[in-house]
């Protein structure tokens, strides 16, 4: 979809045209499937690397656009959000030392990412989620100026009626609701492609499936969305949820959200599981210019298919179907969508040899797996991955297993297996897989991240915490040291030079509220039961109304303890945005000779600051 020139459906002429297109698409599909035009050999892979643009202070910057232009190479291209770009790579043949060259050409556009952002007082930053995201960033300033993203919000939200609820709970838990699909933009994914043979497609294609789970074990790596530690990869939860046309999941014709893993295994040929697709997922967009594959096909060319692309770019499926033309010839590929980018290209390019040998190296016994395994026990795998990462407990070849026990002992020499039937080099399988080997028995990202981060809260404050492990990142992400030689992130290290703290790096977020209806009694006795000085008051819109302290216990003595709080609460307040430099906080503080100030989105409480906070 990013790629073509793309329009919102309007008016029963608009759909009627884009269907009279899509329909003539599948049935030259199936022509080209039953004449053999498609390519068999050679096998080529290709991947996409998404990453993040972030300032010197690691927070994430609005620049995309210009580091694009300024970088000035086709191999990359825009993402839904401004501090988000994407690298294509080139496809390889199948053979000898291709992951080695995959990571040098990743390693050297990387590279030149880095020197224009660098130029630009930018840094790029390799994570399945960015730590440092904060709520201001999934608003619609930061989405990308271009036609399409803006399209596809229209249609999304047209489609849903309603904003998005997201919610996911782990270790913390995160509610909210949104307006836009601009949470998608807080993930950056390392996809991977793999060219497969046309007669072994859906066979394939449901293997992809039964290996999901514990490949995205092994390398999960976004534990954390806005300071909170929720799955071992929320990626997959949000980006559910955040592009989800569904108000509810009891909508009638779309009982499926279009971000999923599928709910059953496919069966007949490729052209069956697109059709499926459009026969459960609605359109979305349309083009402005169609063209008319079956003409095409019958003067002795390749279509494009535009018109099927173009719907199959509105469907996520975390296995997603690929179509694509090179060198004159159709070819079909299938994309791992769930492989998060990061925390360091040697770790995405192990992942990715991890996941093409066992691609290849399907034992005989797991042929048709379809009739082996139940479905739901392998959707039940995924997901057991995106949360539990490497301790989960699977079930593989309807026995329980746990995950590490699986990849070390069957999916790992599987992996060998396979990259030694295409004669990838030696050297190269040992150097790969061992990475994956060393990372199930020590650590992945994503617990490297919730132990670091942890371990960082005892002596700084979350903002400060959620800094530093994305500056240690930066650091090492481009390193010849896979995750699992990571060390601890230093506590007494000065990563960032000059910082300038504001507000939000040293506010409490975690704070007790009252009623303004409550007694004076409750006041008292929460204050002193928690070891407090300062309490916010608010109304029944949670709203903040006022604030009392424990000077305005002691000035008032002995008031009768069952008057209401707003009778003798502070009402007229001083706030602060926590956007504002602690010197500012400071400033206000010492002005009005107080030692809190209550932190304010708008109306909304946010936390509050006290002098001994700074």
């Amino acid at each position: 979809m990013g790629q073509l020139l793309v329009k919102q459906l309007k008016g029963s002429r608009d759909k009627a045209l884009y269907i009279n297109h899509l329909i003539k698409d599948i049935k030259a599909l199936d022509t080209m499937l039953k004449n053999g035009l498609f390519e068999k050999s050679p096998i080529r892979i290709g991947a996409e690397q998404e990453f993040c643009i972030t300032t010197n202070d690691f927070f994430p910057n609005k620049n995309s656009t210009e580091i694009l232009e300024k970088i000035n190479d086709s191999h990359f291209t825009n993402e839904l959000g401004k501090y988000n770009l994407e690298i294509n790579s080139d496809p390889l043949v199948l053979k000898g030392n291709c992951f080695t060259k995959l990571e040098e050409q990743f390693y050297n556009l990387l590279e030149k990412a880095q020197s224009v952002a660098n130029q630009n007082d930018s840094k790029i930053i390799l994570t399945g989620i960015l730590p440092t995201l904060r709520l201001k960033h999934i608003s619609k300033n930061y989405m990308t100026d271009m036609p399409r993203y803006h399209v596809l919000n229209d249609s999304i939200m047209s489609s849903r009626r309603d904003n998005f609820n997201i919610h996911i709970k782990g270790v913390d838990e995160l509610s909210l609701i949104h307006d836009s699909v601009m949470l998608e933009a807080c993930n950056t994914s390392f996809q991977t492609h793999l060219q497969i043979n046309p007669d072994e497609f859906v066979d394939k294609y449901n293997w992809s499936q039964a290996i999901a789970g514990p490949v995205l074990a092994s390398c999960t790596n976004s534990p954390l969305l806005f300071g909170r530690e929720l799955w071992a990869e929320t990626r997959i939860a949000l980006f559910t949820q955040s592009i989800d046309t569904r108000a509810n999941s009891f909508i009638h014709h779309e009982k499926e959200s279009r971000v999923s893993f599928g709910n059953s295994w496919e069966t007949g040929t490729v052209t069956d599981i697109f059709k499926g697709h459009i026969s459960k997922f609605n359109s979305l967009l349309g083009l402005n210019e169609y063209e008319d594959s079956l003409e095409i096909l019958n003067n002795g060319e390749i279509p494009k298919l535009r018109a099927l692309q173009l719907h199959n770019g509105t469907v996520y499926k975390w296995n997603r179907v690929c179509y694509g033309v090179g060198n004159g010839k159709p070819h079909l590929r299938i994309e791992g969508r769930y492989i998060p980018t990061g925390p360091t290209l040697i770790d995405e390019i192990a992942n990715m040899a991890f996941w093409v040998g066992l691609m290849l190296g399907q034992p005989k016994e797991f042929r048709d797996i379809n009739q082996k395994m139940d479905f739901k026990d392998i959707h039940n795998n995924f997901v057991k991955s995106c949360r539990n990462g490497i301790d989960s407990i699977f079930i593989w070849n309807n026995k329980a297993i746990n995950a590490k026990e699986l990849i070390l002992n069957e999916f790992i020499p599987m992996a060998k297996k396979g990259l030694a039937m295409v004669h990838i080099n030696a050297d190269d399988i040992e150097r790969y897989l061992s990475i994956i080997e060393r990372r199930v028995k020590t650590k992945n990202g994503s617990q490297w991240m919730v132990k670091n981060y942890r371990n960082l809260q005892k002596t700084k404050t979350n903002f400060e915490a959620l800094q530093d492990i994305t500056a240690f990142m930066h650091d090492n992400q481009l390193g010849d040291k896979p995750i699992d030689s990571w060390k601890e992130v230093d506590t007494n290290s000065k990563f960032i030079e000059n910082r300038i703290d504001i507000v939000k790096h040293n506010m409490k977020t975690k704070i007790l509220l009252i009623d303004k209806n409550d007694s004076l009694e409750l006041a008292l006795n929460i204050m002193e039961w928690n070891n407090i000085h300062h309490l916010p008051i608010i109304n029944r819109k949670k709203e903040l109304v006022g604030l009392i302290t424990w000077s305005d216990m002691i000035r008032l003595g002995n008031e009768e303890l069952n008057v209401r709080v707003k009778d003798v609460m502070t009402k007229k307040l001083i706030t602060i945005s926590q956007e504002q430099t602690l010197e500012k906080a400071r400033e206000l503080m010492r002005k009005n000779k107080i030692n809190c100030l209550p932190v304010l989105r708008k109306q909304e409480l946010l936390g509050i600051i006290t002098s001994n906070d700074i």
